[in-house]
C-alpha cells in the first residue's frame, strides 16, 4: 500500500515515511497453521495446478470463526482514526452467509470511531498461493478498506523487509479506483519506489467483485474479476527486492481516515459503513511431476 501497515504485536505508526516501531513478544504459529512452505517447484517453469487448501464461506452466524481469524485491537498505524475492537459484533459479524465489517462513529468507550481488522496470523499462513476474496466495499470520504498480506518474520526484520502484498485497497474519496501494490526494502513508498497499479471498477461499493492475487516463486499477479492489471516479476533473489519466498498471513480491515484515507477528511454523515465479504478462498500450487 502507499503507507505501511502492521499487526498490533509490531505496531507501526506511520505518516509520510516517519515510523515508530514497537516490538514485543510473539507466539509462533502452532502446528495447525495452514501453509505450503515445502511445496516448492523443482524448476521455475514447472507446471502446476491450483488446489483449494483453505476457505471461509461464512456459512454460519455470529462472530467470525475463531479457529480461522484473530483481531487487531486498538489504534494501530498510519494516524488512522478508528479503534479496532476485538470480538465486538457491532464491528465484525457473520450474517446470512456474509462477513460484515462495520465502521461506526459511535463513541464506544470514549473512542469516536470503531471498526475491525481480521487476520490469520498463527492460524493460517502460506508460502505461494492464489487468494480470492469476493467483497463489496464500504465507501464515503474517509473510508480505507484493504485486503493485504505481511511476512510472518515481521517481528524479526521489521517493515518493509518482511514484505507486503496489497491485494486490494480503496479510498472513499476516489471510490471507483482499486489499487494493488507490493512493498519491499528496495521498493516502498518511503523511497518513492513502490511497485503497483490501479484499475477502475464498476461501483465497488454497490456490487460484489472478486479480488485475486496469484503468488508464485517467480512472480505475483493481481486480478479483479479475472482481469489482470498488475504483475511484479522476481528480479533477483536478493531479499531486499524479493522477500516473498517465505510464509505470509492475510489481513482484511476497514480503516477510517489516516495518512491516505483521510487526505480529504472524514465525512461523519457516511456512518455506519459496511464492508461485505462473501468468501475467502486460498489455493495452493501443486507442482506436477515431469513426464
Amino acid at each position: 500500500m502507499i503507507l505501511c501497515k502492521f499487526f498490533p504485536i509490531i505496531s507501526k505508526f506511520c505518516y509520510i515515511g516517519t515510523c515508530i516501531l514497537i516490538l514485543s513478544a510473539c507466539t509462533p504459529a502452532d502446528s495447525s497453521s495452514q501453509n505450503n512452505t515445502d511445496n516448492v517447484p523443482p524448476s521455475p517453469d514447472q507446471k502446476f495446478v491450483w488446489e483449494l487448501s483453505w476457505t471461509d464461506e461464512f456459512e454460519y452466524e455470529g462472530l467470525p470463526d475463531s479457529t480461522k481469524w484473530s483481531y487487531e485491537n486498538g489504534y494501530i498505524r498510519n494516524n488512522e482514526l478508528q479503534y479496532y475492537t476485538k470480538r465486538r459484533s457491532k464491528n465484525a459479524r457473520v450474517e446470512k452467509g456474509t462477513l460484515i465489517i462495520e465502521s461506526r462513529n459511535d463513541n464506544y468507550n470514549g473512542h469516536s470511531y470503531t471498526s475491525a481488522s481480521l487476520h490469520t496470523r498463527n492460524k493460517a499462513e502460506w508460502q505461494y498461493a492464489k487468494i480470492e476474496v469476493r467483497a463489496k466495499l464500504p465507501s464515503g470520504r474517509g473510508m480505507w478498506p484493504a485486503i493485504w498480506m505481511l511476512g510472518t518474520n515481521i517481528e524479526n526484520v521489521g517493515w518493509p523487509a518482511c514484505g507486503e502484498i496489497d491485494i486490494m485497497e480503496n479510498v472513499g474519496f476516489d471510490p471507483y479506483i482499486v489499487h494493488a501494490n507490493i512493498h519491499t526494502e528496495a521498493y516502498n513508498h518511503t523511497k518513492g519506489t513502490n511497485k503497483g497499479n490501479h484499475m477502475t471498477v464498476d461501483a465497488p461499493y454497490e456490487k460484489f467483485h472478486t479480488y485475486t492475487v496469484e503468488w508464485l516463486p517467480q512472480k505475483i499477479s493481481f486480478y479483479i474479476d479475472g482481469n489482470q492489471y498488475f504483475t511484479f516479476n522476481k528480479e533477483s533473489s536478493d531479499p531486499d527486492v524479493w522477500p516473498f519466498d517465505q510464509p505470509f498471513y492475510l489481513i482484511i480491515n476497514a480503516a477510517i481516515g489516516g495518512a491516505w484515507g483521510g487526505t480529504e477528511g472524514v465525512a461523519d454523515s457516511i456512518f455506519p459503513q459496511k464492508y461485505y465479504v462473501d468468501y475467502v478462498r486460498v489455493y495452493k500450487p501443486t507442482w506436477k511431476q515431469e513426464e
